[in-house]
């Protein structure tokens, strides 16, 4: 049998499951729609939670990732980064042995020291439907849908960007410096004062535009804070939609502070530098582990100047306190839910 033509697919609704059901059409009261936005292991963790409270969910993945197989097909191939949305759609499989299975085929790594190590299946499989259908999104609905994803993902930008910071010395003596590169910037020495991303004013993902104005509850956070959560907020369109989108707005800070672009920022400096670079984005619930704010009094004084409803919860696993715990996470994010509406900013 010959191989379909490229753009041979037929494209996929986003509504589109495994099951032929529309999402959300399972019995029971409605469920939130909602909208994470993000990139690598800190979106995984909420969208492992958040899939236990809704099927109405949408990630929306950062794209300046520029180093290890992603890096390697983006220069190569000229597309997208896949590695971040690999992980946000593996992080959406149910928990059956379909799900289980799949999730640890898109995450199985190549092993050796040829063109193919280091590479991830999952990578491969999204740039493969993507030269097929010519089309990212309509590629990464096709893998949700052979995974049976209880959710969608879209990148925040259907062109691949680079994140760029200005670095300060830890110990303020000394002008700031340019680092450019989602690799270098994360790893880079000193303290990061502010993010932009090349090329500069990006047009942001429709999909993903629409997916956050009719969302009830959009999520930030956690993750490398300066390097894939900051960055949509960088996106002209997509941050105008998450300041004007009627839903409610909830952040979820970082468990550690040990990651080098964040190294000595407290709980509320994450916060202070979502404000710098969004001043007028409301925030309408904080989510913090108590054992990772420590003395909670500046974060609860920041949390009430914003408007917002602090919700200090153990979210950690408990033999590790730097992973998320996928259904405590998920009982913190009911709780933001279901809680009292705020006013937010403004």
């Amino acid at each position: 049998m010959s191989a379909p033509a490229t753009g041979s697919l037929p494209v996929l609704g986003p509504t589109a499951t495994p099951g032929g059901l529309p999402r959300g059409a399972a019995g029971g009261a409605a469920r939130p729609s909602v909208v994470a936005l993000g990139g690598g292991h800190g979106l995984s963790a909420s969208l492992s939670a958040l899939r236990h409270l809704t099927d109405r969910l949408t990630a929306v993945v950062t794209v300046a990732d520029d180093g290890g197989s992603s890096g390697r097909l983006r220069q190569e191939l000229g597309v997208l980064p896949p590695g971040d949305l690999r992980m946000a759609l593996a992080a959406l499989c149910d928990d059956a042995d379909w799900g289980r299975t799949w999730a640890d085929v898109v995450q199985h790594r190549f092993g050796g020291e040829g063109e193919l190590g280091g590479h991830a299946v999952g990578n491969l499989l999204i740039v493969a439907l993507w030269e097929l259908l010519d089309d990212q999104v309509a590629g990464l609905d096709w893998v949700a849908h052979l995974l049976g994803a209880r959710g969608r993902v879209l990148p925040m930008s259907l062109v691949p960007l680079d994140v760029e910071g200005d670095v300060r010395p830890v110990d303020g003596d000394g002008p700031a410096r340019v680092v450019r590169g989602q690799v270098a910037l994360a790893t880079a020495s000193g303290r990061i004062g502010s993010v932009r991303l090349q090329p500069p004013d990006p047009p942001a993902c429709p999909e993903a535009v629409e997916a956050v104005l009719e969302a009830d509850w959009v999520v930030l956070g956690p993750g490398s804070w300066f390097t894939s959560v900051l960055p949509h907020l960088c996106v002209p369109e997509l941050a105008s939609a998450l300041t004007t989108t009627t839903a409610r707005r909830c952040v979820v800070l970082n468990l550690t502070s040990s990651q080098q672009e964040t190294a000595g920022l407290t709980a509320a400096d994450h916060l202070r530098a979502l404000a710098a670079h969004a001043p007028d984005l409301g925030v309408d619930a904080v989510v913090a582990d108590p054992r990772a704010v420590g003395d909670p009094e500046p974060l609860e004084r920041l949390c009430a100047d914003l408007g917002a409803q602090l919700l200090l919860r153990r979210v950690a696993r408990s033999r590790r306190d730097d992973a998320h715990d996928p259904l405590r996470l998920a009982a913190a994010f009911r709780d933001a839910f279901e809680g009292p509406a705020t006013t937010g900013r403004p």
